[in-house]
C-alpha cells in the first residue's frame, strides 16, 4: 500500500451515554498494551458498513471514570497503536447560546482549554515537539460528519462553534458561565482537551460532535443543570450518535492519501530536540506516536 493509497481505520471515542457501537461485524474486544499506562477500557474493534473501526469508551464501560481521571495519553496511543487514522469524538456538552437547544448537535471548529490538573503532552524534558493548534479539528473529518448528520431526518447538526473544556468534575458557577459567553464559547463540556492535543501530536485526523444535554447555569428560563436532566438527554442523544457513525461509516473513504490539512505529518517540522539529545527511554515509548518522524 502506498502513501497515496493508505488503509483507513476510523477511531470512535464514545462519550457519555455511548458505552457501544450497533451493528459491528466481526466485532471483538481487544486489549492493547500502552507505555503511557492504561486506557479507559479495551478497545472494540469491528467492520462498520465495510470500514474498519475501533471504539474506545472514553468513561469505560458503565461511567467508571471522571473527565479529570482518564488517561488521555494511553487512549490516544492504544489507537494509534490499533491503526487508526481518524478519530470522531463524541462528547456531551452544556449549551452557552440560545440557539443551541438540548438534542443538538455542533461539529466544532475551535476549542479553549481551560483545564490545568492534567498531563497534556506525549513529550516533555529529552525530548521536545510543539504541534501547531490553530485549527485544532480535521476540516475533511468535520465535513463527512456534516453530510451524514444531513442524511438523518430528525437530527439538528450545526457547523462550527467554541468548546470550552473546563476541568470539572463540578458544573459551571453562574459567573464562570456568564464569562464563557462573553468570550463568544458555544458549548462547555469537560473531555476534549487534550485528547485534541494529543491526536495532533500522534498526527491522527480528529474531529468532535458535541452533543447538547443542557444550558449550563446561565438561561434563566431553564433550572440549573442537574445530573438527572443531564442523563435524560444523555439516552435520547446516544440514539441519534449510533446512527450518526453509521451513516458516516457507510459514506467514508476506506483509502486515502495525505491529510489536506496536514493532520498526519503535524510532527514533521515539530520536534527541536537533536536526534543525538533525544532521551532513548521517551523515543522507545513515543514508538507508535511519533515513530515515522523519530527513526532512525
Amino acid at each position: 500500500m502506498t502513501d497515496e493509497s493508505r488503509p483507513v481505520r476510523l477511531g470512535i471515542i464514545g462519550g457519555s451515554g455511548l458505552y457501544q457501537i450497533d451493528g459491528l461485524k466481526d466485532a471483538e474486544w481487544v486489549s492493547v498494551e500502552s507505555p503511557f499506562g492504561e486506557p479507559s477500557d479495551q478497545i472494540l474493534l469491528g467492520n462498520l458498513e465495510g470500514l474498519d473501526v475501533a471504539f474506545l469508551p472514553r468513561h469505560g464501560r458503565g461511567h467508571r471514570i471522571p473527565p479529570g481521571e482518564i488517561n488521555f495519553r494511553a487512549n490516544i496511543d492504544v489507537l494509534k497503536r490499533a491503526g487508526v487514522t481518524d478519530i470522531v469524538s463524541l462528547s456531551a456538552v452544556g449549551s452557552l447560546r440560545d440557539g443551541l437547544a438540548p438534542g443538538d448537535f455542533v461539529v466544532v471548529d475551535q476549542f479553549i482549554d481551560r483545564t490545568f490538573a492534567r498531563v497534556k503532552s506525549f513529550f516533555s524534558a529529552g525530548l521536545v515537539a510543539h504541534v501547531s493548534m490553530a485549527h485544532p479539528v480535521c476540516g475533511r473529518v468535520g465535513a463527512s460528519l456534516m453530510q451524514a448528520a444531513g442524511d438523518i431526518s430528525d437530527m439538528r447538526a450545526v457547523h462550527g462553534g467554541t468548546y470550552l473544556v473546563m476541568e470539572g468534575p463540578q458544573f459551571s458557577t453562574l459567573a464562570e458561565s456568564e464569562l464563557y459567553r462573553a468570550w463568544g464559547c458555544d458549548v462547555i463540556g469537560m473531555t476534549n482537551m487534550p485528547e485534541a492535543k494529543l491526536a495532533r501530536e500522534a498526527e491522527i485526523c480528529y474531529a468532535t460532535v458535541a452533543m447538547v444535554t443542557d444550558y449550563d447555569c446561565w438561561h434563566e428560563d431553564h433550572d440549573n443543570v442537574t445530573v438527572e436532566a443531564v442523563i435524560k438527554v444523555v439516552n435520547e442523544n446516544a440514539a441519534h450518535a449510533r446512527a450518526l457513525v453509521t451513516v458516516l461509516a457507510s459514506g467514508f473513504s476506506q483509502a486515502r492519501g495525505t491529510c489536506d490539512g496536514g493532520c498526519d505529518r503535524a510532527l514533521e517540522n515539530a520536534v527541536m530536540t537533536a536526534p543525538e539529545a533525544r532521551d532513548k527511554a521517551m523515543v522507545a515509548k513515543l514508538d507508535a506516536v511519533a515513530g515515522r518522524v523519530l527513526a532512525p
